[in-house]
């Protein structure tokens, strides 16, 4: 049966509408009755008790905002009575101590993954094609157009054939039938990939490598050798046009980094040494194409789930992103962090609002104290340009009830689980450690995504309210919807829905452990995530300036 209203935590003094309520509406709560005095929508909150100007709004036992003005019992907590509030951190106040759940059912269990020379392990099989500089991406997309058809890479396009019909009709002056046409879905065409153990070349561009400042272009081979260091990649070819600020040399020294034994075959090539644009792209295409013959010997074999590095995002999120499909991302964080697995939780500018708690969290005083100051350094950037976390929340968020960052941020930190911190890491650094890393990165989901496999998640999960449609190049992202409407709206690009937490079907342990079987299939190729099947292969490098 559907509940009405939702206490996150005993402390809140807002409950969370489950349904839209309506104005004069009784609700039967903990033993007394709330005569509602405002409309309050599906997602969004309601007090409990009078609110005054400055009084605190407690959701997930954590300050999340401020009364801006009086707010009475039962009405409706807008962007027009609250202000984002959140509490101060410093260092580690308490020691953390974690029960963690039982994983007998998991212990034996595996995936079926490529094994690298590093002892690292992929859920897919990748080479990677990538310019150090944005005056390479016309040759990348040579190389492209070169290599996808002709290696069974390509995808059917259902929208060419629907151009081709409505040009037809144009020509014979049948303007009319054009307005009839729909799109017809093309089945997956039987695979015809030369290279069987080769799920892929992935071809990437971007718009740095050159001015701008010099760290950007530092950062920018750092990522670009996190993606060529990430499980899922089996080598890479790298264009480079040789004047750039990101030159050949800084990437060799990142990979050395890595690995001062880099075993990976990395195919670097300068336009500028070996002279024609035919030259560099016939050299190119040769080398890697050999390179992809050897690369496909790889077969995929038994693997352990502590092999998993699961990066942990959400976007697109709505007021029961916090209490159903988040969750359900922490349950399985904390069954891999027991099974001596890796996740990642990243976004920053998401984490405002409850710093204390993962400091409390972090298992050494120095990722405390290095959380702290990347997390100051950030917001000082931020409100250097007259930003700040406070501007976070998208036009979308609220609308759907996260009407103020720390709002977002309580709901969005519940992806980590309850495991300790054992590591933090800043933009490009790589997850070593098993259990819950911290990632630096900004809330752009696309620029958060790109940073976890750049620090060797081989699979993301990413939930979302409303519908967003990413992907990565190199990791499966797997899409989870934290309600039923959305996951029948856009099933297109949803994988899992978590809707049955909010009705009541269904608990969160149980919504969590469907969700690790469907990433033990995607990480042994047994089925596929919906982002990888429509190709969504988005990828934007940081520039470490302000973006939230």
């Amino acid at each position: 049966m559907l509940h009405k209203v939702l206490k996150i935590h005993p402390a809140d003094n807002v409950l969370v509408a489950l349904t839209d309520l309506n104005s004069g509406e009784k609700i039967a709560f903990e033993g007394e009755v709330i005569s509602l005095k405002t409309q309050v929508a599906a997602k969004h909150k309601f007090t409990v008790s009078e609110l005054n100007p400055g009084d605190h709004i407690y959701m997930y036992g954590i300050i999340v905002g401020k009364a801006m003005k009086p707010i009475a019992k039962g009405e409706a907590i807008t962007t027009e009575n609250t202000a984002h509030q959140t509490s101060a951190y410093t260092g580690k106040r308490k020691k953390y101590t974690w029960s963690p759940p039982d994983v007998s059912n998991w212990q034996d269990r595996v995936f079926m993954g490529y094994h690298r020379s590093d002892g690292q392990v992929g859920t897919a099989n990748y080479w990677l094609v990538v310019p150090l500089v944005f005056c390479e991406n016309r040759n990348i997309e040579i190389m492209k157009q070169a290599f996808s058809e002709e290696l069974g890479f390509s995808k059917p396009n259902p929208y060419k054939a629907f151009v081709s019909q409505m040009k037809q009709f144009y020509l014979e002056g049948n303007n009319d039938a054009i307005q009839g046409l729909s799109i017809q879905t093309i089945e997956q065409e039987e695979d015809n990939r030369i290279f069987k153990n080769i799920d892929g070349i992935k071809f990437l561009t971007h718009n740095g490598g050159c001015g701008g400042i010099r760290q950007d272009s530092e950062a920018l081979c750092a990522l670009i050798a996190g993606y060529i260091n990430n499980p899922n990649v089996a080598g890479a070819t790298i264009l480079s046009l040789g004047c750039q600020n990101a030159q050949p040399a800084i990437l060799r020294e990142k990979l050395a980094a890595i690995d001062p034994d880099y075993k990976k075959p990395v195919i670097l090539l300068e336009q500028q040494k070996e002279g024609t644009e035919t030259r560099l792209l016939t050299s190119a295409i040769q080398k890697t194409f050999l390179a992809l013959a050897e690369a496909d010997q790889i077969e995929r074999k038994p693997a352990p789930l502590s092999k998993l590095t699961v990066g942990l995002e959400c976007g697109g999120s709505d007021g029961f992103s916090g209490i159903s499909a988040n969750p359900v991302l922490g349950h399985v964080s904390d069954l891999l962090a027991a099974l001596g697995g890796k996740t990642i939780l990243s976004e920053f500018p998401e984490l405002c609002g409850v710093e204390q708690e993962l400091i409390n969290r972090c298992t050494t005083d120095e990722n405390a104290e290095k959380f702290v100051k990347l997390m100051r350094a950030y917001a000082a950037s931020a409100e250097a340009v007259g930003s700040g976390f406070d501007m976070n929340p998208s036009p979308g968020n609220i609308k759907d009830g996260l009407i103020t960052d720390a709002i977002k941020s309580a709901g969005a930190a519940k992806k980590g689980g309850t495991s300790p911190i054992v590591d933090v890491l800043d933009y490009t650094e790589l997850a070593t450690k098993p259990g819950l890393n911290l990632l630096c990165s900004p809330g752009n989901d696309v620029e958060s995504t790109t940073a976890m496999a750049g620090s060797g998640a081989n699979i993301i999960l990413f939930t979302t309210g409303l519908g967003t449609p990413t992907g990565n190049p190199v990791t499966p992202v797997i899409k989870v919807a934290s309600n039923h409407k959305l996951a029948k709206r856009m099933s297109d690009i949803i994988d899992l829905d978590t809707g049955s937490v909010i009705s009541g079907e269904k608990t969160i342990g149980q919504v969590g452990d469907e969700l690790l079987n469907f990433i033990i299939e995607v990480a042994s190729g047994n089925a596929k995530a919906k982002a990888v099947l429509l190709n969504q292969d988005d990828f934007i490098p940081w520039k470490r300036g302000v973006s939230l």
